[in-house]
């Protein structure tokens, strides 16, 4: 299973906007993946309308999104169109059909305490370099905040733009921590950067 800090696995996937390859994927670029379920219930489904609507929010932080879950191409294709009806909501990224389990297994999606028959609710952060930077896991029975996964994005990002670390309920805008320099020179550079947002 993956930990913060290393390569995110690579892979090849059949997707709801055709085979991916992971490592082509979003070059240059921060990607959330995350999984679900399974198609076609109701948690899940509030959670994809979120992503879909918030779309425009990761965009404007240079960040694509990947869904995920065991159900087949035509049970996503078809639970993508029941979404579009109901709610007028496009699910307006991939999302990787692994009825094989090769991804969530790359993953650790599926944890069998929780569940054998689905993925739990994972998300992965992942820099452009690939690295995974962050990841949350919830149970079945908890939706994810979406408020969350974007303020963790903000803070990532933040982070390294300014080589620093954000504190206890950091919201963008508010000062980030700088570390200290080994040397005159370099504290005087992090002062004059000002370890804001």
């Amino acid at each position: 299973m993956p930990r913060i800090g290393d390569l995110a696995p690579d892979f090849e996937a059949e997707t709801t906007k055709g085979t991916i390859r992971f490592s082509d994927y979003a070059k240059g670029r921060w990607v959330i993946l995350f999984s679900h379920p399974s198609d076609f219930t109701p948690v899940c489904t509030s959670e994809m309308c979120g992503f879909a609507t918030r779309k425009h929010e990761f965009d404007a932080l240079d960040t694509d999104l990947m869904g995920l879950s065991i159900d087949s191409i035509y049970s996503h294709l078809t639970w993508m169109n029941y979404v579009k009806q109901r709610t007028g909501v496009s699910l307006n990224f991939p999302i990787i059909a692994d009825i094989d389990m090769n991804v969530s297994g790359l993953y650790g999606m599926v944890q069998p305490n929780e569940s054998e028959a689905g993925t739990v609710r994972a998300v992965f952060f992942i820099d452009p370099a690939k690295r995974i930077r962050m990841i949350m896991y919830y149970p079945l029975s908890v939706g994810r905040n979406m408020d969350e996964i974007i303020r963790v994005l903000n803070a990532l990002q933040s982070s390294d733009k300014h080589k620093g670390a954000t504190p206890l309920d950091w919201r963008v805008g508010d000062e980030v921590l700088i570390h200290s320099s080994d040397d005159v020179d370099g504290m005087r550079s992090r002062l004059d950067d000002g370890g804001m947002q």
